[in-house]
């Protein structure tokens, strides 16, 4: 099974070591093909500091908690 990884904005970073990133999905409608920008807000384990407005690739590992299964990798540099 491979790992999944998503590329996001953080929204929030008021807990302790997790930071919260909403992440865009496009997806497809099944009748009229527009694309449809579904947004996730993933909760993840972060040891960098880090602040909100930051875009980030989170990556999924075992569960650090009930609603955290996911990792800040590295941050994304904007182009």
């Amino acid at each position: 099974m491979s790992v999944k990884k998503y590329v996001g904005k953080v929204v929030s970073t008021k807990m302790q070591s997790t930071v919260v990133v909403a992440v865009e999905l496009p997806k497809r409608h099944p009748i009229y093909n527009k694309l449809i920008k579904n947004t996730k807000r993933l909760k993840a384990h972060c040891d960098m500091p880090i602040e909100s407005g930051t875009m980030v690739e989170v990556a999924e590992t075992k569960p650090y908690s009930k609603q955290v299964a996911f990792k800040v990798v590295r941050e994304v540099k904007e182009k």
